[in-house]
């Protein structure tokens, strides 16, 4: 019989509501959801979405509660409090997470942010978290392709750009010309697979992919070109500063954008910015 694992989410039916809470139903198995996390007027059968984990005298517990990662998943965490046998992080759930000592890069301090990966113990069940996240990175990208989708998280700056790791899986950079503005270590964004390098090095771009990247950015400039009377004062001249504060987006992607407009005569280029053809 298959158990419940502490570390990953859950769609339970409720199997009887009672004093403490909920009991959540899973094969042989139940598990506590607390009163505070029932959802309003929820009655036996309802199905809950939940994310399981330990609670503070070692049971099972159910809450509706998301963690910053649960088992497999990699994010930034905050020192909450430091004890001999290792650190505590700021999980985001009522208990926070152990990062054992002998799980820690270097000794922690209280409030600093740490990149952890969330693994569970094959022996215990219990959930911890490793700043030796490099073990659980893929080396073999052979599964992967160019254009592909992926969901990224921005590690630290680069003199060439930002170092990420996406899919929770693998390593790769986002240069200088395609990082948006304002990136930060810790940022979550979609992006897609730039070009694999012949070193087996990935290079990844925020947004989408192809031109259904540029369709979803001009369409956005268009929708802001007719909401000031067809014109606006920007164009390829303009201050990349400005134009991320104004659009969301990097120059270069902007670029993009407008350059796909202008070949579908759908904006006029002026000296000062651009305009709608025929005025919007």
């Amino acid at each position: 019989m298959e158990q419940l694992q502490a570390g990953q989410y859950y769609t339970l039916p409720i199997d009887r509501l009672t004093a403490p809470g909920a009991y959540l139903k899973y094969e042989e198995q139940d598990v506590l959801l607390p009163n505070r996390y029932i959802p309003k007027d929820a009655k036996a059968g309802d199905e809950v979405s939940v994310f399981i984990y330990h609670d503070s005298e070692g049971r099972l517990i159910a809450t509706t509660d998301k963690p910053h990662a649960a088992v497999g998943e990699l994010a930034f965490m905050k020192v909450a409090m430091l004890a001999d046998h290792g650190a505590f992080l700021d999980w985001g759930l009522q208990k926070d997470l152990l990062l054992p000592r002998s799980q820690q890069r270097n000794p922690p301090r209280v409030g600093q942010e740490l990149l952890v990966y969330v693994y569970r113990d094959e022996e215990s069940g219990r959930v911890a978290a490793t700043e030796w996240y490099d073990d659980y990175v893929k080396g073999d990208t052979s599964l992967l392709q160019d254009k592909q989708e992926v969901d990224i998280l921005a590690v630290r700056k680069t003199p060439l750009g930002y170092a990420v790791i996406f899919n929770n899986a693998y390593e790769g950079l986002i240069h200088n010309a395609d990082a948006v503005m304002g990136m930060k270590p810790g940022q979550q964004l979609k992006g897609f697979i730039k070009q694999i390098r012949e070193d087996g090095k990935i290079d990844l771009v925020p947004g989408k992919p192809g031109y259904q990247k540029i369709e979803g950015e001009a369409g956005r400039i268009l929708e802001l070109l007719k909401a000031n009377n067809g014109m606006l004062p920007y164009n390829d001249k303009s201050h990349p500063d400005e134009i991320y504060s104004y659009f969301g987006m990097s120059k270069k992607a902007f670029k993009m954008a407008v350059g796909a407009l202008y070949k579908q005569r759908l904006i006029e280029l002026l000296p000062g910015g651009m305009k709608v053809v025929g005025g919007g």
